[in-house]
């Protein structure tokens, strides 16, 4: 029974088997945490600087394109090179730009501008290392170990989320900007250990030079991929009707009450799910039929959307603060449930992650990992944003409980019928990857 027990835990065996990838994961986790710093960092003093909400903004809507294009042309370059080599170089422009964040603000020569371009800079050599580090880790571990070591990248992700924008406030708030950005700084450091000692890594196969002509090769690829083509789909789906982030201030201001204090639990409630999911997936990375898996994560993903919009509709109806609501009269009881049902979605989206992680970095062969990986940061970074677009417009246009449930409703009707009509995807077995 004990034995039983300990396997639903976080499988570590990815750290035992190479330690290259435990140096890898302890620097990106530490480096990760100084960037969630870094981020929340800018988008208060850009608000310091102009007092407007609109100018914060900006700073994700200005590093959009820079993001996806450094994404996709970092995947060709991992394609092209020694990804050790490729992203080291990339880590160093993320480095100096974060150094010289620092260094503005000691001096207090900072300007919004600055602080635009060099988040810009930030994000866009930073996208070069994720799609890099992602065609890295299946170089040095064993096929049935990937799954583990996606779920070890969910605790990354809640650790990341759950502790680096508060440890951002509070650093602002007691020491200032120049001390926040400098602790970036310090942490970065660490990603370079784990990219330092790892060995020369080079493509295995035909290598494309970086290009036109290379992308065209990973989007050819992906055509014939039906596999990795539905994930994407379906990931797409999720995160566009099923992504309230947006509407959370609003909710914590007008809707559930308790103001940023309830923002902050709704925005933190997605990443606990995360972490927790990761931290009890031993099973969940023993299991073979992927696709599968990832069509029950999202369904229970859309159902827990569904089950938000639910709560929020009942605020409407007043139930739990029949005599209304404000920022230092919460709804308690309604704030306590819309938590638990986010945290069960932050939870699917992790175990969907996981199952479309491991198909990805086995399924694709090697010398055209990169760009699959690069157009991949096109779905993470797009999706979330097209899925504010959907949240906030329909929210203005009716009210805020109406986008999650119906939001919801879409993506159970939209994935089972996607998944229905793709037999091979259910089929899909992990013993035996096929793209």
């Amino acid at each position: 029974m004990a034995r039983l027990s300990r396997d639903q835990f976080l499988d570590l065996r990815p750290f035992r088997a190479s330690p290259a990838f435990a140096r890898l994961w302890i620097g990106s986790t530490l480096a990760g945490l100084g960037g969630q710093l870094t981020i929340v960092a800018v988008m208060l003093h850009v608000y310091d600087l102009t007092q407007s909400t609109f100018a914060v903004s900006m700073i994700a809507v200005v590093g959009l394109v820079p993001m996806v294009a450094a994404g996709l042309y970092g995947g060709m370059l991992a394609d092209a090179f020694d990804r050790r080599l490729v992203a080291l170089v990339a880590a160093s422009i993320t480095f100096a730009s974060t150094a010289v964040l620092a260094i503005l603000a000691w001096t207090q020569l900072e300007s919004v501008w600055s602080l635009y371009a060099l988040s810009i800079i930030n994000s866009a050599a930073n996208s070069v290392v994720l799609a890099t580090r992602s065609a890295i880790v299946p170089r040095l571990l064993p096929r049935q170990l990937l799954p583990a070591a996606a779920a070890l990248q969910g605790i990354t992700v809640g650790i990341m989320v759950m502790a680096g924008p508060a440890l951002a406030g509070v650093l602002v708030a007691t020491v200032g900007y120049a001390w926040t950005y400098s602790a970036d700084v310090v942490l970065m450091t660490s990603l370079f250990l784990g990219l330092w000692t790892l060995p020369r890594i080079v493509p295995e196969g035909e290598i494309v030079k970086p290009g036109l002509d290379s992308l065209r090769d990973g989007i050819a690829f992906l055509r014939r991929a039906a596999n990795i083509r539905l994930q994407y789909i379906l990931d797409i789906t999720a995160m566009t009707f099923g992504q309230p982030l947006a509407l959370f201030p609003a909710i914590g201001a007008v809707l559930l009450g308790g103001g940023a204090i309830t923002t902050g639990a709704l925005t933190a409630a997605f990443a606990a799910g995360a972490f927790l999911s990761s931290l009890f997936s031993g099973r969940i990375g023993r299991y073979r039929a992927h696709g599968l898996g990832i069509e029950r994560a999202i369904l229970v993903y859309g159902a827990a959307i569904v089950l938000f919009g639910g709560v929020l509709l009942a605020g409407a109806f007043g139930i739990g603060a029949p005599n209304g609501v404000d920022e230092t009269s919460p709804n308690v009881l309604l704030i306590a449930l819309a938590v638990l049902v986010l945290a069960v979605a932050g939870g699917a989206d992790n175990v969907s992650a996981i199952y479309r992680s491991t198909m990805m970095q086995s399924a694709v062969p090697d010398a055209i990992r990169g760009r699959l990986q690069g157009i991949f940061i096109v779905v993470v970074a797009g999706g979330p944003r097209v899925g504010a677009l959907y949240a906030g417009t329909l929210a203005t246009f009716t009210t805020l409980w109406f986008p999650p449930l119906l939001g919801g409703l879409l993506i159970l009707a939209i994935v089972t019928t996607l998944v229905r009509v793709s037999p091979g995807f259910r089929a899909y077995d992990a013993d035996n990857p096929v793209p």
